[in-house]
């Protein structure tokens, strides 16, 4: 008899030992018979074909020479019937957890940006769907996520409106996909001189159209140790910047273009860029916790972002002539090698021009399935 090739893949659980007693019947054998023809108790052979006890390598090799089954065949049919008993007892075990995964995460939102799969209204579906978002976060249960990802803020630093509350799950979502992104980006050891030398060179990007500052940004950014990524904002997470370490030599900073006009970009950007240069690597930053050193740490970013972007002289100089113009205003951001629309937030924040003045200087940045773009 020619040895079977048959791959078993059921939609259903049922034991290995009920495709053996099928085999049986065929064969009019008898458990007594195979059981003497292995040389193994017949009770061996009754606690296979009622499932009670697995199919091992030795006893698949002893089936394949009494009955002229591959071995291979019951390996994977009892490796498939294991694991589908696993899912099955796995899905008992999530099943009570559905209800935090709908009130935590904005599913919906996730699966069109393509974060995950698997997303229906279906009851009968809801538990594949958090079987993909436990994947997506990399845990197991909810109590890992929990141990995790409830502590996700206070391993980044990330910029967000006090005016508004977050929700906890799409921060971490979020933030697991700029994790997950950055993985991937390749990045020598981080060096602080040379991400200094590389933000000067960013800089002068800040007047470039974004299909050419996003992958010069990334491109230097990776040469100083920093994988820097943009991810768009998921609904409920108000946030437009993270900064925070992947390991001890590879830094991430992410943005998600959540203030759409360059000036605001730009800012955010060299902010989270300043926590690398200025901060500790374990340090935690957090927007609106009410603690004097964060507040401190919070304020020396914004110093830093604010002169690198503008020379704190030159920007003196532009303050004490004449109001500024819209021709003015290009003529000086053309002086210090930056975008005019830089210029003209900062005068709105520092109150020299009001919110409503020279906003056609500034750019308007959209996202587009590969990153932003100008609009």
């Amino acid at each position: 008899m020619a040895p079977a090739t048959t791959q078993f893949s059921p939609d259903f659980i049922s034991p290995p030992g009920e495709t053996l007693q099928d085999l049986l019947d065929e064969r009019s054998m008898t458990q007594a018979e195979l059981a003497e023809r292995m040389g193994r108790p017949v009770k061996t052979v009754n606690e296979i074909v009622k499932g009670k006890a697995a199919i091992t390598p030795e006893t698949s090799l002893q089936l394949e020479r009494v009955l002229a089954v591959p071995s291979s065949f019951w390996l994977i049919r009892e490796q498939k019937y294991r694991e589908r008993l696993a899912r099955a007892k796995e899905s008992e075990r999530l099943k009570p957890h559905v209800v935090w995964m709908k009130e935590t995460f904005p599913l919906k939102h996730m699966c069109d940006l393509g974060w995950i799969e698997g997303y229906s209204r279906r009851e009968d579906r809801q538990v594949d769907l958090l079987r993909n978002l436990l994947q997506f976060f990399g845990t197991a249960s909810r109590n890992q996520w929990n141990a995790i990802w409830m502590d996700a803020a206070h391993t980044a630093s990330f910029r967000k409106s006090l005016k508004f509350e977050s929700n906890p799950g799409s921060i971490a979502a979020w933030l697991r996909k700029g994790e997950l992104d950055a993985i991937k980006v390749d990045c020598t050891r981080f060096h602080r001189g040379r991400f200094k030398e590389a933000l000067a060179e960013i800089r002068l990007l800040t007047t470039a159209q974004p299909e050419e500052f996003v992958p010069r940004s990334v491109e230097l950014c990776a040469r100083s140790g920093v994988a820097f990524v943009l991810t768009p904002q998921v609904k409920g997470a108000r946030v437009s910047g993270a900064t925070r370490w992947l390991d001890p030599e590879k830094a991430l900073i992410q943005l998600s273009l959540r203030y759409k006009t360059d000036d605001q970009f730009w800012f955010t950007f060299f902010h989270e860029a300043a926590h690398l240069i200025l901060h500790g690597k374990r340090e935690v930053f957090l927007e609106g916790i009410e603690d004097p050193g964060q507040r401190h740490h919070e304020m020396e970013a914004d110093r830093f972002a604010a002169d690198f972007l503008i020379p704190k002289d030159k920007y003196q100089d532009l303050v004490d002539a004449s109001p500024p113009t819209e021709r003015s205003v290009r003529r000086f951001a053309k002086d210090i090698g930056v975008a005019p629309g830089i210029v003209v937030g900062r005068l709105q924040h520092d109150g020299h021009v009001p919110y409503s003045d020279l906003n056609g200087l500034k750019r308007t940045l959209s996202w587009v399935k590969r990153g932003p773009k100008a609009i």
